[in-house]
Formats: C-alpha cells, structure tokens, sequence
C-alpha cells in the first residue's frame, strides 16, 4: 500500500528548479521527485529490455554522424 511522504521547509527557489525540471521531462512535480527517488533508490543497472523503453521514452536518437565523420576523415588522407 503507498504511503505519503511530506517534505517541509523546501526553499522556493529549490522547488522552482524542480517545476522547470519536472516540465522539461513532461511531468508533473510529483512525478518528477518520484523519477528521482526512484533512480536514487533503484537499481544500479537496467536490462537491455528498460534501456530501450526508457530511450524509446526520451525520443532518443541515434544518428549516423559518426559514420560520415569517419569517411570525411579517410577521404581527407
């Protein structure tokens, strides 16, 4: 069963920066201090399968830059 957890006297210009964090990761500021709870007190590591869900939830992208990169380098020899 979930328990309430208060936290008091947080100085506003904290909370502040947790509301700007909390909307940059499309939370709400509940969500966001549950985010960092979770990642304090959670495992250390994540199996293949929550690495990808958790990208997949940040829109991450992977580009093939290096690639190009690379080869402008070798042409460049």
């Amino acid at each position: 069963m979930p328990i309430n957890v208060s936290l008091k006297n947080v100085p506003e210009d904290l909370v502040e920066k947790l509301r700007r964090r909390a909307k940059r990761h499309h939370l709400s500021l509940q969500g966001e201090l549950m985010a960092i709870i979770e990642e304090a007190v959670g495992p250390s590591r994540l199996s293949l399968e929550q690495a990808e869900l958790r990208l997949g939830e940040l829109r991450f992208e992977t580009r093939d830059e290096s690639t190009s990169w690379l080869r402008e380098l070798r042409d460049a020899r």
